[in-house]
């Protein structure tokens, strides 16, 4: 019989048993018979707990595919694995392993020993793993055993910060060298101007305490941009929002990157009108270093040509021409990187700390910009910076005093010519 048609035997029974008790305690028994009727009657009309002939709860394939459904769209790479076979992978995962991952052995697609060793283990745990994707890719791959018969298989792209701890590593190193150099050089001259004070004629102290001086100044020099990079890396995502006069700008940067030695090798042409919205300390600091780097770097007494100019629809460009020696191509894409030199004795000598062009690019990657080398060897090398002009009336620019700055900038977006 249907479970929603059983008799209340035992209800029944009570309520029997509880009408006779009370006919013979004295009660008549049409009330005892009434109340039999009454409390039998409410045993088929109160609701009884239903007993199910079978489970509602959820299928634990009813479990991955929801399971699936919510680890879709996350940017991680997941996978859901039943016996180290993989049975779904969202899209982060088909984007970086292939969707034919799906389906496929989960070792087989991870291809690596420490990867292998951890799922065979069959316990929670991760490890980490090179060259999943690409050779210098490090990743980390973490095991999660579920009570549904299936596991979650996630994959960390850790390349990018490792990429900046070598990047951190690399740069204490360089810097920490730079810095060694000139101040093992004063100490060796210090030393030897204490130990022989009487012995050593004026003409040779006075020579010992030039290199001293100049050293320092190298060494001066190398802390000043090292704060400069420091300064422009903490404003790189602020926005610059006073409205400059390039023109002047430039013009009087120029020549003060140049020197009262130099300035009579510079060639200027700068348009009128020209507003952009920017950090004025830091773009006096872009035209120094620009102007710098040519005199320095270009024919020894040759011409220097700085120009400002509009440049397609909505630009600026400045360029900085020299005549020497230009570079070679492979040169070019690395030559913003932190102390790269391309002639590392000649940079020295020059005074140059080998973050010049570093410097110019965060300056310019700040206020929305391309940096641009062009160069051929033989004849010379223009750097050009183009900018976002405003368009606006040129006496409400407010160019500020100048100042120090610097930056460090990627080395990818350098145009290459030659």
């Amino acid at each position: 019989m249907d479970s929603e048609h059983r008799i209340p035997v035992a209800g029944l029974l009570l309520a029997v048993i509880g009408s006779a008790a009370l006919f013979a305690a004295g009660l008549s028994w049409e009330l005892s018979l009434g109340l039999l009727l009454v409390w039998g009657c409410s045993l088929f009309i109160l609701p009884r707990p239903e007993t199910r002939t079978q489970s509602t709860a959820p299928t634990a394939e009813a479990m991955r595919a929801t399971f699936a459904e919510i680890i879709e769209h996350s940017a991680t790479p997941l996978m859901l694995t039943v016996g180290n076979r993989v049975v779904n992978a969202n899209n982060a995962t088909r984007t970086t392993l292939g969707a034919h991952v799906i389906g496929q052995d989960v070792r087989v697609a991870l291809r690596h020993p420490n990867a292998v060793e951890l799922l065979d283990s069959g316990r929670n745990g991760e490890t980490v793993v090179t060259g999943l994707v690409r050779r210098q890719d490090i990743w980390r791959i973490s095991q999660v055993q579920s009570d549904l018969g299936f596991n979650v298989v996630e994959l960390t792209n850790r390349t990018a910060e490792a990429d900046v701890s070598r990047a951190h590593t690399d740069f204490v190193a360089n810097a920490s060298h730079e810095l060694r150099t000139p101040l093992a050089s004063i100490l060796g001259y210090i030393e030897t101007l204490q130990e022989a004070p009487g012995s050593i004629d004026s003409k040779t102290s006075t020579r010992f305490l030039e290199i001293i001086h100049r050293e320092a100044q190298r060494m001066q020099n190398l802390v000043s941009d090292l704060m400069s990079l420091s300064r422009v890396e903490a404003e790189k995502h602020d926005l610059p929002e006073t409205n400059v006069d390039l023109g002047a700008l430039v013009r009087r940067a120029a020549v003060e990157g140049a020197g009262h030695e130099r300035r009579n090798r510079l060639t200027m042409h700068c348009e009128p009108d020209i507003v952009v919205r920017g950090d004025a300390q830091q773009l006096e600091q872009l035209v120094r270093n620009l102007v710098d780097n040519a005199l320095k770097y270009g024919a020894a007494d040759g011409p220097v040509t700085v120009e400002l100019t509009r440049y397609g629809v909505g630009n600026a460009q400045l360029s900085v021409a020299d005549t020497g020696d230009g570079i070679p191509a492979e040169h070019i894409p690395l030559l913003t990187r932190r102390f790269y030199r391309t002639d590392p004795g000649r940079s020295r000598a020059a005074g140059g700390t080998g973050l010049g062009l570093a410097i110019v690019k965060h300056i310019v990657e700040r206020h929305q910009g391309r940096l641009d080398i062009e160069s051929t060897p033989g004849e010379g090398t223009r750097v050009s910076a183009r900018l976002p002009m405003v368009e606006t009336d040129p006496s409400q620019a407010l160019p500020e005093q100048a100042g120090t700055t610097g930056g460090l900038p990627p080395e990818e977006d350098v145009g290459v010519h030659g």
